[in-house]
């Protein structure tokens, strides 16, 4: 059986790379590639590929975020993590939006084809050292109740301003941060929450219980 493979990345080099290195080997075939995660998800419905390999940072839409999205639109895609940011954050984020594998730009080629391999056949792989964590993750005090799970520590403080009130400016005085940091940040917030603006994040998050609530006059 071959297996259909989509490259997601949006370095071209990456992306010849692995797709030389894909196409090299029997019973793998590459069907197409994209170069920011709204390709990657037109991809993976239009395609319909065994696997599609996926880095986290894409310039339109995060890897997390298009990871949910093919979950959601194209349920028989395996997804296949490979990225070069190994915070619990991504990882964890990753996992909760899907993917059935993490493995870092650091892994061999035969890791990475291995890692391929696994996920059409419905494993799960990660690279060493995040599967240590994602063990002590799972022996670990569960996490759940943690609302917004994909937000990284900075992503979430912001957020929390963001809900009690403060303007960008405030946010950014307040966490020493450049407002063009601050809307970098939020825009990241809106993108990984699928809301459109401010007023939907704020209701999101109050929703979800992150923040201060609004107030009840007496």
């Amino acid at each position: 059986m071959t297996v259909r493979v989509v490259i997601a990345d949006d370095h071209p080099v990456v992306r010849d790379g692995l797709s030389a290195l894909l196409a090299s080997r029997d019973g793998i075939e590459v069907a197409g590639t994209a170069s920011g995660g709204r390709e990657a998800v037109r991809q993976a419905v239009t395609l319909a590929p065994d696997v599609l390999v996926l880095d986290l940072q894409m310039p339109d839409l995060h890897g997390v975020a298009a990871a949910r999205e093919i979950a959601r639109a194209a349920p028989d895609v395996a997804v296949l993590m490979l990225t070069m940011f190994d915070d619990d954050d991504s990882v964890f984020a990753a996992m909760r939006a899907g993917a059935r594998g993490y493995l870092l730009k650091g892994a061999g080629q035969d890791e990475i084809v291995r890692g391929v391999q696994a996920v059409a056949a419905g494993e799960a792989i990660f690279g060493p050292g995040v599967a240590r964590r994602v063990l002590g993750q799972l022996s670990g005090p569960s996490a759940d109740s943690e609302p917004f799970p994909e937000l990284t520590p900075r992503e979430r403080q912001v957020l929390e301003l963001l809900t009690a009130g403060l303007t960008t400016v405030a946010i950014g005085q307040k966490l020493g941060l450049a407002g063009k940091t601050v809307a970098n940040h939020l825009s990241s917030v809106f993108t990984k929450l699928q809301v459109h603006g401010r007023a939907e994040a704020v209701e999101r998050a109050r929703r979800a219980g992150v923040g201060e609530p609004e107030r009840r006059s007496p």
